[in-house]
Formats: structure tokens, sequence, C-alpha cells
């Protein structure tokens, strides 16, 4: 059975705990750059990163963009939404679809 995780700092994933989801609190990129490596390579079909740990992990999470799993989200964090994740979305999209779906549309 597929697990799902949640990394970023404390304040920001405490909460997704009660819902069931592993939590991992992290503030050094290195340390989490190794995890999400070793969640990745292990049982997780999702893993939610926050944007500013993403910020910091763009090639860990490069690395993992074309293949099925993970699916790796980005979730804002305490801090807010650097708009971060809604422009991954948005570029996952385009990828798949093969053109800008938000074409001719004010942002």
């Amino acid at each position: 059975m597929y697990k799902i995780a949640v990394m970023g700092d404390r304040d920001s994933i405490y909460g997704f705990a009660t819902l069931g989801l592993d939590t991992y609190p992290f503030t050094d990129p290195q340390e989490a750059g190794r995890k999400l490596r070793e969640l990745a390579d292990g049982n997780y079909a999702v893993i939610y990163i926050t944007e500013s740990l993403a910020a910091k992990l763009t090639n860990e999470i490069d690395r993992y963009r074309s293949q099925m799993m993970p699916a790796i989200i980005l979730i804002p964090g305490v801090s807010g939404n650097t708009g971060m994740g809604i422009s991954a979305v948005k570029k996952s999209v385009e990828q798949a679809v093969g053109s800008d779906i938000l074409f001719g549309k004010s942002e």
C-alpha cells in the first residue's frame, strides 16, 4: 500500500499528522534532500512539500518531475503562498496538454 508524506517546517505541517499522513519537519535543505530521495525510492506515492522548502530543493524535485511516482505537490506554509505551487501545477498541465490552459485569460 502506498503512503503519503508531508515535508516542511514544523509549524506548517504538524496538522497533517492528525489526518494520518507521515510528517517530516526540516529546516536543513541537505537533510530534507536526503529524506526526499529516501521517500521517493520508498513506498510513497504522494509527497507534499511546503513552498519555502521546495525553493531550496528545486534540483531534487526536478529529478522526479518526469516520473509517474511519487507525485510531488507544493503547498503553502505558515508564511503564506508564494505562488510556486500554482506555477508548478500550471507547468505540469502545460506539459501534459501541450499548451497553456490559461492562454487568453488574465491571471
